[in-house]
């Protein structure tokens, strides 16, 4: 996600580039790529060719860069173990904006600490949950919001998903979706996921379903199926879904449509697909214009990493419904894995 996801990702109608950090930097007409930080150097020149940095901005070590080079926003695209450390720092140090990938930090010891820090020195953040800043489901939430179609009673994701890599994304969607209400409990199960779990600390990212309930009345479902990911909004009179794998937005109205008494009717979303990415640099840009908040900031941010622990305390007491807020929970996530090879060119 810092520099070379949109290789991956090239021809795939579901994403709209640029999509990492660096590509969306490069894209922003207010923002100068100006350093990079990697602890491998291979990494950092193939960095500096794509992106026109040169050496002498390539560190190995991240709190060089920040403090020789200044940055107004900082991008923290590591692994979720090494985010806190390296936020905090930049926070310390000057850095005015954070752009986060998610998950926001690798346990709730880490996210207090980044959130007291944000607020201390009021910092501009948002976490790369791109939808977000997805027009597709902007439009979705505009026709929820609307209100024509009857109030919202519950959401539901359908995709076999992991906690951190992938749930990361849903939670922070539903709760996008339902205006980021509080969430009053959880409950979870995670098919094979005892053995992610070694005394405190979770060394693999295990499958979940899961359970949200807000404290307006809305339920929110996590549910491992396999597939591509299809999200649910269940209103009085109609059920918005959209199909991830072909980016489509459907709206079933339970209105009665004509003489003939037909009681179901298909409407498509209309919708103008955009980088999600770059618009969320832009609303950090804005942020730091105007002082006004950004769409996700760190009490999104947070509430995200809240219900992702207090889904894995659930699991870990026998399915038990877990209030919130997430008032006790010691674990860590801890994963052994190596990092991921870059692509560096589309095939």
């Amino acid at each position: 996600m810092g520099a070379w996801i949109d290789n991956e990702v090239a021809g795939n109608k579901t994403t709209v580039l640029p999509y990492s950090h660096a590509a969306g930097y490069e894209a922003c007409a207010r923002t100068e790529l100006i350093a990079g930080s990697d602890m491998r150097p291979e990494i950092l020149v193939k960095f500096g060719e794509r992106y026109g940095v040169s050496p002498e901005h390539h560190y190995t070590d991240y709190q060089e860069m920040i403090l020789k080079e200044r940055p107004d926003i900082l991008s923290i695209a590591t692994q979720p173990q090494d985010r806190a450390a390296v936020a905090l720092f930049a926070i310390e140090h000057g850095v005015k904006a954070l752009y986060v990938e998610k998950p926001l930090c690798a346990s709730m010891a880490e996210a207090n600490a980044i959130k007291a820090a944000v607020e201390k020195h009021d910092v501009v953040l948002n976490m790369g949950t791109n939808r977000r800043w997805s027009t597709g489901f902007a439009a979705m939430k505009a026709e929820i919001d609307s209100g024509k179609h009857g109030p919202l009673s519950a959401l539901s994701i359908n995709h076999k998903a992991t906690v951190f890599n992938t749930d990361s994304h849903w939670v922070d969607t539903l709760r996008y979706l339902n205006n980021d209400v509080p969430a009053l409990w959880v409950q979870a199960y995670m098919p094979g996921g005892d053995e992610a779990f070694v005394g405190e600390q979770v060394i693999a990212d295990p499958h979940c379903e899961g359970t949200i309930a807000f404290a307006n009345g809305v339920t929110a479902y996590l549910l491992a199926t396999d597939g591509a990911p299809t999200h649910h909004a269940y209103c009085e009179h109609a059920e918005l879904i959209v199909n991830s794998g072909d980016s489509r937005y459907e709206l079933w109205s339970y209105h009665p449509i004509d003489e003939s008494g037909a009681d179901r009717s298909l409407t498509l979303l209309d919708y103008t697909p955009s980088s999600a990415t770059l618009r969320l640099i832009e609303d950090i840009v804005h942020a730091l214009d105007t002082g006004e908040p950004t769409r996700g900031g760190i009490a999104a941010a947070y509430a995200n990493t809240e219900i992702l622990f207090g889904l894995l305390e659930s699991h870990r007491r026998g399915g038990a419904r877990v209030a919130l807020p997430l008032v006790e929970s010691d674990l860590a996530f801890a994963p052994n894995v190596a990092p991921r090879q870059p692509k560096f060119a589309v095939s």
